[in-house]
């Protein structure tokens, strides 16, 4: 029987980029604790869903996007081992996604960036890969199951073995 890994993987990404969806999308039986907002809901303390692939246990869990929930990030980044920085590519770079870039960097863990609506116009997908030339940067709709899961094999398969 082969050994299994498991992976901690925090996404993270400003109001609406599209967080909970995404982990929604991967994992179908995901949780969500959210709260109503003006336009919906909204992600008050976290989301959790669970993917494998190839002998990965894939542990996902979304953080607020919110600049208020800072002490809620910086607890459920505890113990990460991978994380996503999620940007919503329909609307120009803010500075609160250049903060979790940042602040991803000083924390040396691996981490890929997503980049959500891209399709939609105006994209400032291009602009964004200019802004964070040092990370990969994938397209990624967080309605699409087949390119965020493609996605999320390709930036878990760089990450340093684990064994349980």
């Amino acid at each position: 029987m082969a050994a299994s890994s498991r992976y901690k993987i925090v996404i993270f990404g400003a109001f609406g980029a599209g967080k909970t969806t995404l982990i929604r999308t991967l994992d179908p039986g995901s949780r969500h604790v959210e709260s109503a907002c003006a336009g919906g809901t909204t992600t008050v303390a976290l989301d959790f869903g669970r993917v494998q692939i190839d002998g990965m246990n894939l542990y996902l869990f979304g953080t607020p996007g919110q600049e208020r929930f800072e002490f809620a990030r910086e607890i459920i980044a505890k113990g990460m081992d991978g994380a996503v920085l999620l940007i919503d590519a329909a609307i120009p770079i803010d500075e609160f996604s250049r903060h979790l870039f940042e602040s991803l960097v000083s924390s040396k863990i691996p981490f890929i960036i997503f980049l959500n609506k891209f399709e939609r116009t105006p994209s400032y997908a291009d602009e964004i890969r200019k802004t964070f030339t040092s990370i990969s940067v994938c397209q990624v709709s967080a309605l699409d199951r087949k390119s965020a899961l493609d996605a999320l094999t390709g930036f878990a398969a760089t990450l340093p073995q684990k064994n349980l």
